[in-house]
């Protein structure tokens, strides 16, 4: 199993109740697990390189502290493992121009890049084969993603399929595994959006690593409506349902049966704040003394990369094989 996050802002609520609370509880224990910090893929977009090695380091050293333990799984960085670089140009090979720009993330960054007068960098065309090589260089069978990264997972499919059919037997064909017990976080000023860590509006996003305090101000501000009461409806009352299913992850109880204690949203909020404030305490504390010691966090991504690498070299050079490459001398 292969799964990653991009150090492209800072790890949120959304991030961890979405999806690393379920790498450690879950998916760490299920077999071979691999977990990467995939940095490569923050040079996409224009970037500032201080910013993206120190949300590298503090993207590792939180899914450490989440609980990602480097004895039961794989946690290393991708840049440290040659293997991906070296496979995503053969995979590029394979891939056609018009499935690269069909991809809606490509469509998306594109339309944002140029309304802001930026150049589009041709590495956000072709990221596409780095993420699928990211996940076949480990003979990868279940990659645990949300539903809008299972596009990503299904052009990945398609390579390997095609590699082995135009080269014979070499990849694991993947699948794509949406877990249906994920928390869906949306933003607290906007409900309808997604809780993402590299929004330019953050007064609706909590992040891991936010005092006691910015959190209970966020929440507090949360958008509710004017209706009477609390009630759970997703559809027509979306903050009041985000408080509570946040309340509800961070409690293990239902959001429809949390509504009933709630008279109006100011108590919920008050509740919901402190629960998220409970749960983070430890991730906080862990990643305090990871910080405290970046000799420690070095030697783990170290070991990380080494395991990676034991596992994907003999996959890329597999590849490489059987595409026609001669061996080295």
């Amino acid at each position: 199993m292969f799964s990653g996050v991009k150090p492209t802002g800072h790890l949120t609520l959304g991030n961890y109740l979405g999806a690393v609370r379920r790498w450690v509880e879950e998916d760490q224990h299920r077999g071979e697990a691999l977990f990467c910090v995939v940095d490569l893929h923050a040079l996409t977009m224009d970037h500032d390189p201080a910013r993206v090695r120190r949300l590298s380091r503090q993207a590792a050293s939180l899914l450490l502290a989440s609980g990602l333990d480097p004895a039961v799984c794989t946690v290393f960085v991708q840049s440290h493992v040659d293997e991906h670089a070296r496979l995503s140009y053969l995979l590029e090979c394979v891939a056609s121009d018009g499935e690269m720009r069909r991809m809606i993330q490509y469509k998306e960054k594109t339309a944002q890049a140029v309304a802001s007068g930026q150049s589009v960098r041709l590495s956000l065309l072709t990221y596409p084969a780095l993420m699928a090589a990211d996940i076949l260089a480990y003979d990868a069978v279940e990659v645990p993603v949300g539903e809008d990264q299972t596009q990503h997972v299904e052009l990945t499919r398609d390579l390997a399929e095609r590699f082995n059919h135009r080269y014979g037997l070499t990849f694991v064909v993947p699948r794509a595994i949406n877990p249906p017990v994920a928390a869906r976080v949306m933003d607290l000023q906007n409900p309808g959006s997604k809780m993402g860590k590299s929004h330019d509006a953050t007064a609706g996003i909590v992040y891991l690593l936010d005092e006691p305090d910015v959190i209970v101000r966020k929440v507090k501000r949360a958008v509710t409506d004017s209706g009477a009461g609390v009630t759970y409806d997703r559809a027509g009352r979306p903050g009041l349902a985000n408080l509570l299913e946040i309340l509800a992850a961070c409690t293990g109880k239902k959001p429809a049966a949390l509504a009933d204690a709630y008279a109006g949203a100011g108590a919920l909020k008050a509740d919901t704040a402190d629960a998220v404030i409970e749960l983070l305490r430890p991730l906080r504390a862990r990643h305090a003394e990871l910080s405290a010691d970046p000799a420690q966090l070095d030697a783990i991504l170290r070991e990380g990369a080494a395991r990676a690498r034991s596992i994907a070299r003999p996959v890329v050079d597999r590849a490489y094989r059987a595409i026609g490459l001669l061996p080295p001398a």
